[in-house]
């Protein structure tokens, strides 16, 4: 195998596995504290599995960015590319942004929808800002996702 498909597999990895790991860290954060309060309300659980599914979107970011990166190499339409190592690399650096700023912001995104399950705990009439509130992290993971599929659309194979 060529060194540039090994640097294209890598960054799809990397895309995949930190952008996955973090969303598992977010929603493990957002599950410990939905799971306390459901202790005390089980009727909250469509509230709570909703604030703490928010993080998970990050895993399935990185998965697509996996995804474009693989597909654009050819590597699952059965007819690889020859690619240099400039272009592997370049398509593993064009997977960084995803993978770090997925895994970033799916962590941070679990402290906020965590906090907000909180909030609906003692006021479920706010559900509304519980939602907008872990949503304004998942603009930077959306950025991140953003600017990984411009720099893969911009190597040229």
């Amino acid at each position: 195998m060529e060194l540039g498909m090994v640097f294209t597999i890598l960054g799809a990895a990397l895309a995949t596995g930190l952008a996955g790991i973090g969303s598992a860290i977010g929603v493990g954060i957002a599950g410990e504290s939905g799971a306390g309060v459901l202790t005390e309300d089980p009727g909250k659980f469509g509230l709570v599995l909703l604030l703490q599914a928010l993080p998970g979107t990050q895993g399935i970011y990185g998965l697509l960015t996996a995804f474009f990166a693989i597909m654009k190499v050819g590597l699952l339409g059965g007819a690889p590319a020859s690619l240099t190592v400039w272009q592997g690399l370049g398509i593993m650096f064009a997977c960084v942004p995803i993978a770090i700023g997925g895994y970033l912001s799916a962590i941070s995104q679990g402290k906020a929808s965590a906090s907000c399950i909180q909030l609906i705990a003692k006021r479920p009439g706010e559900i509304g800002k519980a939602i907008i509130l872990p949503a304004m992290v998942e603009t930077y993971a959306v950025l991140a996702l953003l600017m990984s599929i411009i720099l893969l659309n911009g190597i040229q194979i």
